[in-house]
């Protein structure tokens, strides 16, 4: 059973840096300073389980009149599963729900430029390096 929903525990939102260091640090090399960025405490964590583990996580902030989704990770055990993109939607619908912005952005690092796309963003702006990785912007409209 899939279970993703918003956290605000310290228990829940040190899960979600647990499988964010796992992803990004260990996994893809970026660098611990780059990645805990001082910003968490200024965001909406969302949490994704599996039977009741941990497999996902991202988080979500409000800015110039736009939501920023940043830090969307699944484990390399649930990628391929659709967790992914159940995690997004998750995300979408409680940024709807909230009814601040009319549109969400994020950072896409270039390899899951389709998975975005097949969501409905698309995107926008030159391709640039963050965290040594190869990034491009996107948006959707909510």
């Amino acid at each position: 059973m899939v279970d993703i929903r918003v956290v605000s525990s310290k228990e829940d939102i040190a899960e979600c840096l647990r499988l964010r260091r796992l992803v990004f640090i260990e996994e893809q090399q970026v660098p611990e300073d780059e990645e805990v960025d001082g910003d968490d405490d200024h965001c909406t964590h969302i949490l994704a389980h599996v039977d009741g583990e941990a497999m996902g996580a991202a988080r979500f902030q409000y800015i110039n009149g736009k939501a920023k989704i940043q830090r969307v990770c699944v484990l390399k055990e649930a990628r391929g599963t659709g967790l992914g993109a159940q995690l997004m939607r998750g995300i979408l619908e409680t940024i709807k729900a909230e009814g601040k912005v009319e549109t969400a952005v994020l950072g896409s690092q270039t390899h899951a430029l389709a998975f975005y796309e097949k969501l409905g963003f698309s995107a926008f702006g030159d391709e640039y390096l963050d965290a040594g990785i190869l990034h491009q912007d996107m948006k959707i409209t909510l």
